[in-house]
């Protein structure tokens, strides 16, 4: 008894050194069309298993080809082994194969998908709604629908702070996952809900019922009186968080309200995110570039499992007592036939990083392009480099059969199509400073108090403004002032700090006239 428990402990010891998924076919002796199949583990340098159950042969022959028949070994939970006893008995007949695994999914279609589209749309929201933000900044707004939510440009220091941080939090993750994985869920729990708000907000907005608002109170939030639709929409995205959090673990459906809860994570990120310059994102990329293949193919030097840092966190470890598994990544289950997925229901990864990275250069693309007019050149080029630089991942993913870093093939994609463009446009000057728009334009003493400048008159040098006296001999009166007033005209590119903000008649401005001209 001893030495048949110690030959299982080999035996399983054995397995787990050198195993790979096959199947088990069984048939019911009495009813040979009742059938099953179920997962097992072997192990390959023990037994050859055939790919096709059309191949798999039974037992026969004569005395002497019974010599060289082989009996494979595989292992079968108990659970299915329960479940045979229950659906067939104990009379059946079985037969063990393993099928090739596919050499590509459909999933990684639908993930491409996702991850350009919300790329593509996450960069032109952003995009636009900063510089609609930038050329209405000085017109007044004192209503209860007022928007806070400024967004946060990125300086160097911020992009060194924060990717320290990232790799400090990712050691932290691979030593202590089983503690932390649950921070990480609450985190998300609350930033997908935030960002499921602010995306649904501006539809929800536009909607013709439940306007009416909370009445006068001191309550933190409510004291701004929100409209009870919002309110609503509030506790619908809560509602969704918490529903996922509960059931995250449900691999059937729950992967669904991940993705679109991450998504809408996305979205907002790159909305409050922003990089000011050309040179920022730069930098920023790059940076990533190096850590995401630092922690890739470098860490299996480094520990001693062999096994990458960066892959062992984002997939689980498979030594983890809680078998949770992180949700900053988009996943999609296996969707091939393959007789495998019964064993194991794999998922194809995206993390957010791949998409928040990339997405801020898209972004930076976008509010160029409005700078300068260049009917989004930038913007669309950018994020047709995206789009191939993650077809460019997933070849790489096939041919490799292992976790790849997805910015070590972004980052150069998107980097030098931009900066490309620039080149060929001529402005990688502007390109690499932003072009003024990173903050808003100096005032001068006097045009902080006077009227706005005449449209034809903005971008032209001082030698090509009209004299003063010029000026004076023909004012503009109440009316024309007013159909001139670029701030009175949201879609006119012409609104700047220099528009009035306090709804004053519009004066003209004095113009120093040069003593020489060029």
């Amino acid at each position: 008894m001893a030495a048949a428990r110690l030959a299982a402990a080999l035996l399983l010891l054995a397995a787990q050194v050198a195993c790979e998924f096959g199947v088990l076919r069984v048939v019911s002796q009495t009813s040979r069309t009742r059938s099953r199949d179920y997962c097992i583990l072997y192990n390959p340098q023990w037994a050859h298993l055939p790919h096709d159950l059309s191949k798999v042969v039974p037992p026969g022959g004569n005395k002497t080809q019974y010599e060289e028949i082989s009996i494979p070994v595989a292992l079968l939970s108990h659970r299915d082994l329960q479940d045979i006893f229950r659906r067939f008995g104990r009379e059946v007949m079985v037969a063990l194969y393993a099928p090739s695994e596919p050499v590509m999914d459909y999933n990684m279609v639908i993930i491409f998908v996702m991850a350009v589209g919300t790329v593509a749309i996450g960069g032109y929201w952003a995009g636009s709604h900063d510089v609609k933000k930038r050329y209405m900044k000085h017109k007044r707004d004192d209503g209860p629908e007022k928007q806070e939510d400024e967004a946060v440009d990125v300086t160097p220091v911020m992009i060194c702070v924060f990717v320290v941080m990232c790799c400090f939090m990712l050691v932290l993750l691979y030593y202590f996952y089983d503690r932390l994985v649950y921070v990480i869920i609450g985190i998300f729990c609350l930033a997908s809900s935030t960002g499921l708000y602010s995306c649904l907000a501006p539809f929800v907005r536009k909607l013709p019922f439940c306007t009416c608002r909370v009445p006068d109170n001191n309550l933190p939030y409510f004291h701004k009186r929100p409209q009870a639709r919002m309110l609503l929409l509030a506790l619908f995205c809560v509602t969704v968080s918490v529903v996922w959090g509960i059931f995250r673990n449900e691999d059937q459906w729950a992967w669904v309200l991940q993705d679109t809860l991450g998504i809408a994570f996305c979205l907002y990120m790159l909305k409050t995110i922003r990089l000011p310059t050309f040179k920022a994102c730069t930098l920023l990329l790059l940076v990533l570039f190096i850590y995401d293949i630092f922690f890739v193919f470098i860490t299996p030097f480094l520990t001693k499992s062999g096994n990458s840092i960066m892959v062992e966190v984002a997939t689980g470890p498979s030594n983890s007592s809680t078998h949770e598994k992180l949700p900053m990544v988009l996943k999609v289950p296996r969707l091939n036939t393959s007789p495998l997925s019964l064993c194991d229901r794999p998922f194809s990864l995206l993390g957010f990083g791949d998409i928040l990275v990339p997405g801020l250069l898209v972004a930076y693309c976008h509010r160029f392009d409005i700078q300068v007019q260049s009917s989004r050149i930038y913007f669309v080029a950018c994020t047709i480099a995206y789009g191939l630089g993650l077809l460019v991942t997933f070849v790489a993913l096939v041919l490799m059969q292992r976790g790849q870093p997805a910015l070590l093939y972004l980052v150069p994609c998107t980097l030098l199509t931009s900066c490309t463009v620039a080149l060929w446009r001529r402005e990688l000057g502007a390109f690499w400073t932003g072009s003024g728009f990173a903050k808003d334009a100096p005032q001068t003493p006097w045009a902080a108090t006077q009227g706005p400048v005449p449209p034809k008159a903005v971008g032209s040098s001082l030698s090509e403004q009209p004299p003063s006296e010029e000026l004076a001999k023909s004012p503009l009166s109440t009316e024309e002032a007013g159909a001139a007033d670029p701030a009175k005209d949201p879609d006119n590119p012409v609104a700047s700090p220099l528009s009035p903000s306090n709804g004053d008649e519009a004066q003209p401005i004095p113009v120093v006239k040069p003593e020489t001209s060029a």
